[in-house]
């Protein structure tokens, strides 16, 4: 792909992520969550939905008042109570940003909205129009997108834009596209509307796409992702921020985009996030997950003691994680080599071959070996003494 300029990362961990079943932060919590997404260095920061509830509102406000860096965005429905709350919340920041949003699928018009194609055409002009008397930033939702007529998002998109929308965002919103088929409808929409807009995707997991369908998007022009921290959200989640930057960073001989996300806090960011939300993040999670830079197999161990490339395509250094080889039933004698090493215990071969022999009937108890349990195994063999295991 050409270089395009950069890909702008909204993240909406606070508002969509704040959606998943269970999880209700506070607005300490939020702010905190805030603060840190700027250090990560996303692009927009939505804090909520300040027509939901009295707390979204004193959050959105905070966070507009404390945090700096990204644009600080507040999503409202096409109703003008909606909007001013919105405008009303984001006073304080620097670069506000109103989000709106309105169906636009035959289902949702019909059964939801109980409104006609014409009326929501004019629901969006109106709508974008009176968001733009608060702030030149505005960005546009066409909600259900993926299921809704094309033609008719492309009437929807230009509307919204002739109206002061700078951003139009093309939901997979119950997560039912496929990636081609996705970025299809991102091109076509996109080519039929002015080049200066930016064109965002936002996806769910439902059909565990979301980030497959992200990336679709982005190769197909969307200049903005939104996603957020850890993947969660309403039902199966949204695309994972950590993924996506990933993506675009280990493949960007392929994407050929730029982001603005700071590696290094990647890591520290999905733990805060997991820390608030209570939503344990998942061991085999891609690029946060306990053991996504583990490695058991001695093959694999083997193979990253002599270049850690071979196994890792990204260094975990770079989020702020760190590999590690297990010690367990499928390890070799190369990796227990190397963490004898380290821990600067000294052994014979035969020392060797019998601890290795330990290691795996301890692992056979479905637990990994840590060094305080090497330590004891050692012992146990080179010095005959009887130490705990457990």
């Amino acid at each position: 792909m050409n270089d395009a300029g950069p890909v702008y990362i909204f993240d909406t961990t606070l508002r969509d992520g704040e959606q998943s079943p269970g999880v209700a932060l506070t607005v300490v919590e939020k702010l905190a969550i805030a603060q840190q997404l700027a250090i990560l260095g996303v692009d927009v920061v939505e804090a909520g939905f300040p027509a939901a509830s009295a707390g979204d509102f004193e959050a959105v406000e905070t966070i507009a008042r404390e945090v700096e860096g990204p644009a600080i965005a507040a999503l409202a429905r096409c109703q003008a109570q909606d909007i001013m709350k919105a405008a009303k919340a984001l006073e304080s920041a620097k670069k506000p940003r109103i989000h709106v949003f309105i169906a636009t699928s035959d289902v949702h018009m019909r059964a939801k909205l109980q409104m006609t194609p014409e009326q929501v055409l004019e629901a969006v002009t109106e709508s974008v129009s009176l968001a733009r008397q608060y702030t030149d930033d505005v960005e546009f939702s066409a909600e259900d997108a993926t299921r809704s007529d094309p033609d008719f998002l492309v009437k929807v998109a230009n509307a919204a834009i002739s109206a002061g929308a700078r951003t139009i965002n093309l939901p997979d919103t119950v997560g039912y596209a496929m990636p081609q088929e996705y970025g299809a409808l991102i091109r076509y929409v996109r080519e039929r509307c002015p080049e200066s807009v930016v064109f965002s995707v936002h996806c769910h997991d439902d059909l565990g796409m979301a980030v497959a369908n992200s990336l679709a998007g982005v190769e197909a022009g969307a200049r903005q992702v939104e996603v957020a921290v850890n993947g969660i959200g309403e039902r199966a989640g949204n695309a994972a921020l950590e993924e996506v930057v990933m993506a675009l960073t280990a493949r960007k001989d392929y994407y050929g985009r730029e982001h603005h996300v700071r590696l290094p806090f990647i890591y520290q960011t999905s733990q805060l996030v997991s820390q608030y939300t209570g939503m344990v993040v998942q061991p085999n999670k891609a690029i946060v997950g306990q053991n996504a830079f583990r490695h058991e197999s001695g093959i694999h161990q083997d193979g990253m003691l002599k270049d850690p490339r071979t196994y890792e395509i990204i260094n975990p250094e770079l989020i702020g994680q760190g590999s590690r080889l297990v010690l367990g039933k499928h390890s070799g004698r190369h990796a227990l080599r190397d963490r004898l090493d380290r821990m600067g215990l000294s052994y014979t071969a035969d020392q060797l071959h019998r601890l290795q022999l330990r290691v795996k009937a301890l692992a056979e108890s479905k637990i990994a070996v840590d060094d305080e349990q090497l330590k004891a195994l050692w012992s146990n063999e080179v010095h005959g003494r009887s130490e705990s295991v457990g």
